[in-house]
């Protein structure tokens, strides 16, 4: 008796990036990552305890998904997001329901969302030069910032230093400076992470500046728009971030 092969369709997605914000000799510059549709073992992943407390378990399965020959921790985070969205759409379909409370009513409601209408943010591609790079001038200092656009492996070292933050020392540390010393890259053209974290640490990053950084950083940051919008049951549109919840991945699991 042969052995019988089995395969599972995939799907060619494109980037919010579009590969620009990666080097050249990185396979996502091209752009677009092959993805497989979620069988039973990513099922089983998502509902695996052990990966559930750890916080692994999505990323567990979208590396199943993925079959682009791509290292995962090279993604940015926007395009990481795209992904997800790509990944639970192949999965259950484009439509999303969730309970979200009624502004008017005050009673919660399940309304619908359509995850194909999600749009990729517009930014200026011009300035994506297959380099992650960018500068911006503080408007109230004068002094040069240069920062990156953050990835997977970034995201995992500063959730690392906050963590070890508050069990070393016991406090909390602070979530928009952290995140600002491993999005920063230079400062005043001085590639040094001591020269990032003196500028913030010791009181140089002013706080009108860093609202006016962190709104350039967004706006040149590929990603995938989570703005929705839904209607209620009196026929009022409104408009919301799409929520994630646990049943984003497993619709109807009761999770």
């Amino acid at each position: 008796m042969s052995e019988q092969k089995f395969t599972v369709p995939t799907e060619v997605i494109e980037l919010p990036s579009k590969g620009l914000i990666y080097p050249k000799d990185n396979p996502l510059s091209s752009g677009q990552v092959e993805m497989k549709y979620m069988t039973a073992k990513e099922e089983d992943i998502l509902t695996n305890v052990n990966l559930l407390r750890q916080g692994l378990a999505i990323e567990k399965m979208l590396k199943s998904l993925i079959k682009s020959p791509i290292n995962y921790e090279d993604l940015t985070l926007g395009d990481r997001n795209g992904l997800l969205i790509a990944a639970r759409i192949l999965a259950y379909g484009k439509d999303y329901s969730f309970l979200y409370t009624n502004p008017n009513t005050g009673e919660e409601e399940s309304v619908q969302a359509d995850l194909q209408n999600l749009q990729y943010k517009q930014v200026d591609f011009s300035l994506l030069d297959n380099k992650n790079e960018f500068e911006f001038k503080l408007p109230k200092s004068g002094n040069t910032v240069t920062f990156k656009v953050l990835t997977v492996a970034d995201d995992k070292k500063i959730d690392e230093e906050i963590k070890g933050v508050k069990k070393n020392l016991g406090i909390e540390a602070g979530g928009i400076s952290t995140r600002l010393k491993h999005q920063i890259i230079a400062i005043n053209g001085e590639y040094s992470v001591k020269a990032v974290r003196d500028f913030i640490d010791q009181g140089y990053l002013l706080a009108i500046d860093s609202i006016e950084l962190r709104k350039y950083m967004s706006s040149v940051t590929p990603d995938i728009d989570m703005n929705i919008k839904v209607k209620l049951k009196d026929n009022e549109e409104v408009s919301l971030s799409l929520p994630m919840t646990a049943e984003f991945f497993f619709p109807g699991s009761g999770l």
